[in-house]
């Protein structure tokens, strides 16, 4: 009998003790005989049947659980995993992405909600694994359409408060704190909390214990033996469930490519210590991530040290570590920090300013400040400026223009190519495979990067032992369905991306960005023409409004052939043509289209307005 089984109740329901089910591990020759299958797990399966049956026979009854990523795979962000079994559903982040440059315009990226809002009397509650916004940002936009309770970390649920309030829900949504090691039942599944360490605190994997055995989800983590808020993860917790069965392991791959271990965040203390003593008297701004508490508790303890006060500029970082502040994540010695209205009372040499602006974002606090365009700060050859993050693919020219303009004004610029003042909160190749090795998994997911990340970290997996048939890179929208015996695809459901635009959520599509980048790309033509609808005669026009294709005034040579050939197309059209505007326009359309390409090898978007006169 496996003691360790008999002295954790809460999992008393979904483990078979019945001797003949040990050892039996379904070809991972890795369990010892003392382990119970992982997947053998069915609340209702009794002694008295197992005796009964054959282990085959018994597969086939098992309960179905199916995993439904709508998004996180293939792509960086929105992260919202679907967990269904029978008639009860669950689900793991949901959160949103930032636009490329391929959506002008757009604000954010959502998952698309479609399969939950359809199933909605399933969804049993909501689990958060941290409180980054590609894990919580778009809960607001769910829980407006679903009513669903919603379980984190104290942490996560702070900074969801935040979010739920500015969308004037936070009183209709049940909001629930949990503890690391503790569980919560999601109809005949169960949800175990687990601490792992990560850029933020309060992040939790997950133990998920269905009838089909026990699925981990590491959430974003790495593995820090020295972190800066003393709680390093629950290895001890992943080993005892590997040693128990795990059926399938769904691991963070962002950093599956990077060999080695992932630095320790006091690494960055440590470079931060010689940082302060080079600035000397000099006022220093660091720009980091808003929701980086560990790195900020490192500034302001520095600061503190070093006699300086400190300031924060920029809403999310104000946000953030307000949050941490009121939940007891951040220490602040008494007088230390201080509002940004007083801080040009002190001399530079006692002041820290930490702000947001990491990224170059171009509303940030720290590029406003670059272009001079900030109301507060003013950049000087008396700033030490530390940039305390790694350029996201994407950001990179927007980071070297901050970086660039800050040099031009004299500040001295440090940033993470030059010194050890970022480390990821992402676990590398050893970490990866340590987890591996820990929970055993029979079946494995790669979840949480691009297609190479999971492709890399399907290789880890392949290199500890899982069988190639066993890892399943999976798409958004896929039904990955297991009883334990197998793991496939069975199907798809509707998944995909909705484009939130000011208060537009959904509205902005495909044709709508395609427009956008029409007009973007190669500008727009209106011509105006003027119709009287009792004679069907043309009384006015054709004019003709250049935007963003050239400016008409200096180019005369190319506008007025062009009001030429408008007035002629005009002039050979019938009276049937004159009085059915859907094929006037059409022909306008098409006849300066033609023209504009001959001259200029350009198409700008032609948009003909008829008005009745």
């Amino acid at each position: 009998m496996n003691n360790n089984k008999q002295s954790d109740p809460k999992r008393k329901k979904f483990t078979v003790r019945h001797p003949a089910h040990r050892g039996h591990q379904q070809g991972r020759n890795h369990h010892t005989k003392k382990n119970s299958a992982p997947h053998a797990q069915n609340p209702q399966y009794t002694q008295k049947s197992a005796s009964l049956q054959t282990p085959k026979k018994r597969e086939q009854h098992r309960t179905p659980i199916r995993i439904i990523p709508l998004g996180g795979l293939n792509e960086i962000g929105k992260n919202m995993t679907v967990f269904e079994c029978c008639n009860d559903m669950f689900i793991l982040d949901c959160g949103l992405a930032f636009p490329d440059s391929e959506m002008p315009g757009v604000d954010i990226v959502l998952p698309d909600f479609t399969y939950v809002e359809r199933n909605a009397d399933k969804l049993r509650g909501i689990v958060i694994t941290h409180g980054h916004e590609d894990h919580i940002g778009g809960l607001a936009y769910l829980l407006k359409k679903v009513n669903a309770p919603v379980y984190g970390s104290g942490m996560a649920i702070g900074l969801i408060k935040h979010k739920l309030e500015e969308h004037g829900i936070l009183n209709k949504v049940s909001l629930n704190v949990m503890e690391s090691r503790k569980t919560i039942k999601m109809g005949c599944m169960a949800v175990e909390f687990i601490n792992v360490n990560h850029s933020i605190p309060g992040a939790m994997g997950m133990a998920i214990h269905t009838p089909a055995g026990v699925l981990v989800h590491t959430g974003d983590f790495k593995v820090d033996f020295t972190p800066i808020d003393g709680g390093p993860i629950d290895l001890a917790r992943f080993g005892e469930l590997g040693s128990r069965g795990v059926l399938a392991l769904m691991s963070d791959s962002t950093n599956a490519e990077r060999p080695g271990y992932t630095q320790s965040e006091h690494k960055v203390g440590e470079s931060f210590d010689k940082l302060f003593t080079k600035a000397g008297n000099r006022r220093i701004i660091i720009a980091t991530f808003s929701s980086n508490i560990h790195r900020v508790q490192q500034i302001i303890n520095l600061a503190a040290k070093t006699g300086r006060k400190v300031a924060v500029l920029g809403r999310s970082m104000i946000n953030v570590i307000t949050t941490a502040l009121e939940l007891g994540y951040l220490e602040v010695p008494k007088n230390t920090i201080i509002d940004i209205e007083n801080m040009n009372q002190y001399p530079p040499e006692q002041i820290v300013l930490i702000t947001t602006g990491s990224q170059g974002e171009p509303m940030s606090a720290l590029t406003r400040m670059a272009m001079h365009d900030h109301k507060k700060v003013n950049i000087t050859p008396m700033d030490f400026i530390i940039i305390s993050a790694t350029p996201i693919p994407g950001n990179e020219k927007h980071v070297t223009k901050v970086v660039n303009e800050l040099l031009k004004s004299g500040a001295e610029v440090v940033y993470e190519a030059m010194y050890e003042v970022h480390v990821s909160g992402h676990a590398c190749q050893e970490e990866l495979k340590l987890m591996m090795a820990l929970t055993r998994p029979k079946y494995f997911i790669p979840v949480h990067g691009e297609y190479k990340h999971l492709v890399k970290a399907r290789n880890i997996a392949l290199e500890m032992g899982i069988p190639n048939e066993n890892v399943i890179i999976g798409s958004i929208g896929n039904v990955i369905e297991t009883d334990g015996s197998y793991m496939r695809v069975v199907s798809q459901v509707p998944a995909g991306r909705v484009l939130v635009d000011g208060l537009g959520v959904g509205d902005v599509g495909s044709i709508v960005l395609r427009d956008r980048k029409h007009l973007a790309e190669d500008g727009l033509i209106i011509v105006v023409v003027g119709i009287d609808k009792a004679t069907n005669t043309v009384v006015a026009g054709p004019d003709m409004i250049s935007r963003g294709f050239v400016y008409v005034r200096e180019a005369e040579e190319l506008m007025a052939p062009a009001r030429q050939l408008m007035c002629h197309t005009l002039s050979e059209c019938s009276i049937y043509e004159l009085r059915e505007w859907t094929s006037l326009k059409t022909k306008l359309r098409d006849a300066l289209s033609d023209f504009i390409y001959s001259k200029t090898k350009r198409s700008p978007m032609i948009l003909p307005i008829i008005m009745e006169i």
